[in-house]
């Protein structure tokens, strides 16, 4: 009986479908509008809850704006103005995926470079104290004898 309860639920979380946010008064009525305000709800970011696209948010904000990509679709904007609109009114963090362009471009690019600057830093690092360490002379008889008499005590 214990086996059979745990294979139902195991096999009811592995059918569970995602819970999306978006409540049944703000589905369109029009398929296609609907699966293109899905699509863009996916790309756009909560700002409450942060690293949440909109379309699984349960924030008051997400649901304003799953309503206001709706209501530019039904007014006939395409994804990329619907997209437009939204960044304009809230910038650019809302985007999930930012812009790689413009001054952006130098924030991406940064994390690259650093790395490069301080590779190059650690290897002229290691070379200068390897070549310390090969320049150093060998011991001279007086040297090696008072070493010997060191390590013995």
């Amino acid at each position: 009986m214990m086996r059979l309860r745990t294979a139902l639920a195991v096999l009811f979380c592995v059918l569970a479908a995602p819970a999306y946010a978006v409540q049944p008064d703000e589905v369109l009525s029009d398929p296609a509008l609907e699966d293109r305000a899905r699509d863009i709800s996916q790309e756009l970011r909560c700002l409450v809850c942060r690293n949440e696209n909109i379309d699984e948010s349960n924030a008051g904000l997400a649901r304003d704006l799953r309503l206001l990509v709706r209501e530019r679709l039904v007014e006939g904007d395409t994804n990329d103005e619907v997209v437009d609109f939204v960044v304009d009114r809230y910038g650019e963090y809302v985007l999930l995926r930012p812009q790689t362009d413009g001054a952006n471009l130098i924030l991406w690019l940064a994390g690259p470079v650093l790395l490069i600057c301080a590779l190059a830093l650690a290897v002229s690092y290691q070379r200068r104290h390897r070549s310390a360490r090969t320049d150093e002379s060998p011991l001279d008889a007086d040297e090696a004898k008072r070493l010997e008499e060191i390590l013995k005590d």
